[in-house]
């Protein structure tokens, strides 16, 4: 009886089980192994060889020639010849650019008037506190002594509501000292050719600038003004009760103007 050895057929069979676990289709070993099957001669059979690889030959660029330099010609002067002068062109010079000054606009004037009319006369009164007057206002009991020192009634009457400037808050409006004269004047004008009046009593310094165009210097003093016909200028209310000394001019000013609206009520 003989007996087999199976041992290699064993070997064979689980070396291909763990190639297959593997994936692995075709594999050569690096020595012979014992009870392997012989190995495919395709497999033993050297690789073909590559074919060479073309290679283009690159155009070789020739190489830059410069341009010859240019040597400067240097002139040799002849005896008894003029040496030549360079003619220098004149540069043309940028025209000046003329500034504009940047206009600066004044700020608002602030000042509260009150038109108010007294028999003949009109005035024109600085408010000291910006609201109209009361009764017991010391500066309007100071208004009502000069009035009937004038000979005029000592309960004037309001003429339109005060004019306060500036008269916007916000906005582009020009509202500096020029635009206030000219709302003033118009202002004044109008209600003046509403009730003419014989003098326009101007009391106070935003008063003469806004309206008689004068300033302190003008205290005392008679103005003519366009459109609003004669005026007096006086300091304002407040002026008068902080300085009485200026009361004594007052009073000798009124009896020179007093003569204008004191004359048509004796003729």
């Amino acid at each position: 009886m003989t007996v087999l050895d199976t041992s290699g057929l064993n070997a064979e069979l689980r070396r291909r089980a763990y190639l297959d676990a593997m994936q692995v289709a075709t594999w050569l070993p690096r020595t012979e192994l014992p009870f392997a099957a012989p190995s495919r001669a395709e497999l033993l059979a050297p690789p073909p060889a590559e074919a060479p690889l073309d290679i283009v030959s690159e155009p070789v660029a020739e190489p830059v020639r410069e341009a010859p330099v240019e040597r400067p010609k240097i002139e040799i002067p002849r005896p008894g010849a003029q040496p030549r002068q360079a003619v220098v062109e004149p540069v043309a010079e940028p025209e000046p650019v003329e500034e504009k000054p940047a206009r600066v606009s004044a700020p608002p004037p602030r000042f509260s008037l009150q038109l108010l009319r007294a028999g003949d006369c009109a005035l024109l009164v600085e408010l000291p506190t910006g609201q109209p007057f009361q009764s017991r206002d010391p500066a309007y009991i100071l208004l009502k002594d000069l009035l009937r020192a004038a000979g005029l009634p000592d309960s004037p009457q309001l003429l339109g509501e005060p004019v306060r400037w500036p008269l916007l808050v916000r906005g582009n409006m020009d509202q500096g000292p020029q635009a206030a004269l000219e709302f003033v004047q118009s202002f004044v004008a109008a209600r003046l050719e509403e009730q003419p009046s014989t003098c326009l009593w101007l009391v106070g310094l935003p008063a003469i600038r806004f309206a008689g165009e004068g300033d302190e210097h003008s205290y005392n003093r008679e103005l003519q003004v366009e459109g609003l016909g004669a005026c007096w200028a006086m300091p304002g209310l407040e002026l008068l009760m902080e300085e009485p000394a200026r009361k004594r001019e007052l009073w000798q000013a009124m009896r020179r103007v007093r003569q204008r609206w004191s004359a048509p009520a004796h003729s």
